[in-house]
């Protein structure tokens, strides 16, 4: 799977003394490609999580298909089955990355593809509510293609580009997000919900021809996996600081734990707020994609930002607004309200993940990237399992408007710790 580059003519007569024998890194060697691996991985990311998320509309009606009868164990199935893929990603992400390091991005990449295809697929054909929630698993403990994108596009931009190159990739993803709902709100009606599945995973496998077709990636074992024992001549080792580690898994956490903490509540909100029966599902959707919608319209002009001014600034001030941001929404008396301030809060949202996935790079040494962020990874997916969780709790014993309240302390909290974070890695 990984590319070789050949020798240009011009190479082969340059006279010996005007070689450069420094070694090169995995930056430096892939330098030519990562333009077009950054956008053949914003389509796969797009594709997969197209497929992911288009079963919300109709997910209790599979699994009443399934054979589930009653309206509580719908309810509570379909919770089961929407957060297992998560939760198999929080799991592997950490692997993943780390065998990334160890035989190269794009074999990741190809892998993640190639099992969510045939997971996808088979889901299609699932013959109880325990298949389905399986398979679901699976396709969490296995996939992760936009996990793996992370990894490549953040260990192959320039270091000045990284920011920008992650929040275009951020911005794939969420508009993955925001479009698969609305392709499973009009899918089934057309080809069925099982054929929906079947539809989903020929995506996938489109984005996987693509990956290993278009995909280039240099990758060395014997230099790259041993890159950290020995360093180059102008990079040496980077030693971690484990405390600025802990920083950022805990920032990525709170990234969808903040989007999240709502999403349980959310319809009981809305419905509070004078919206009919009829059209409570309607409005609910659409105010849970205005977070992602607004983060599609920011995400990589703050990547670029970071890249100009520093990404532990970009941080802090994405923590301290978004904080902000969740407190008018405890106060809407209209649903366009509260579908306004998830825009403005997706907005500041946006600038953490390709602000943190910059200063991975920059925290570990080059051979360990792929690990920690997988492990950034992992806590990203976390904070959406937990966040359903924690907003669920706070909202049946302390109100619906509590949540709002508590999210955002947590977010100005991250913030002071992101500030304190900043002081340790320039010290």
């Amino acid at each position: 799977m990984n590319s070789t580059v050949s020798s240009s003519p011009a190479a082969l007569v340059t006279p010996p003394a005007q070689h450069d024998a420094r070694p090169r890194g995995y930056a430096e060697r892939n330098a030519q490609y990562w333009r077009r691996n950054l956008v053949v991985c914003v389509f796969g990311s797009f594709t997969t999580l197209v497929s992911l998320s288009m079963l919300l509309p109709f997910l209790p009606l599979y699994v009443r298909q399934l054979g589930v009868s009653s309206q509580s164990a719908v309810i509570q199935w379909s919770g089961i089955a929407f957060g297992a893929t998560f939760l198999g990603t929080a799991v592997t992400a950490p692997l993943w990355g780390r065998l990334a390091d160890r035989y190269g991005r794009k074999p990741m990449l190809v892998r993640a593809a190639i099992g969510m295809a045939v997971v996808m697929s088979l889901i299609g054909v699932a013959h109880n509510v325990y298949e389905l929630v399986a398979l679901r698993l699976v396709a969490g403990l296995i996939g992760g293609y936009a996990s793996a994108s992370t990894v490549m596009v953040g260990t192959q931009a320039p270091r000045e580009r990284a920011g920008w190159a992650l929040g275009i990739l951020s911005t794939g993803a969420l508009a993955g997000n925001l479009v698969g709902p609305l392709v499973g709100g009009v899918l089934p009606d057309w080809i069925g919900i099982r054929g929906t599945f079947f539809a989903g995973g020929a995506m996938i496998a489109a984005a996987a021809l693509l990956t290993i077709f278009l995909v280039k990636e240099e990758f060395h074992p014997a230099s790259d996996v041993k890159a950290h024992a020995r360093g180059t001549a102008d990079a040496p080792v980077r030693r971690a600081n484990y405390a600025v580690v802990a920083a950022l898994l805990v920032t990525a956490m709170m990234v969808l734990l903040a989007n999240m903490s709502i999403e349980p509540i959310i319809t009981v909100y809305i419905g509070g707020l004078g919206v009919s029966a009829p059209h409570l599902a309607r409005v609910a959707g659409v105010v849970m994609a205005c977070s992602a919608l607004g983060s599609m319209l920011t995400a990589a002009r703050l990547g670029a930002l970071a890249d100009r001014f520093g990404s532990w600034r970009v941080i802090v001030a994405c923590l301290v607004l978004t904080g902000l941001a969740m407190v008018p929404q405890a106060f809407v008396t209209h649903w366009w309200q509260l579908a306004g301030l998830r825009v403005l809060m997706g907005m500041t949202l946006a600038g953490l993940l390709p602000s943190i996935g910059k200063l991975a790079r920059q925290s570990v040494d080059e051979s360990n990237t792929g690990r920690l962020l997988g492990y950034l990874q992992s806590a990203q997916f976390s904070g959406q399992v937990v966040g359903p969780v924690i907003g669920g709790v706070i909202g049946v014993h302390l109100g619906l408007h509590a949540v709002f309240f508590v999210t955002g302390a947590l977010l100005i909290a991250c913030g002071g710790l992101a500030r304190w974070a900043h002081r340790r890695a320039e010290a």
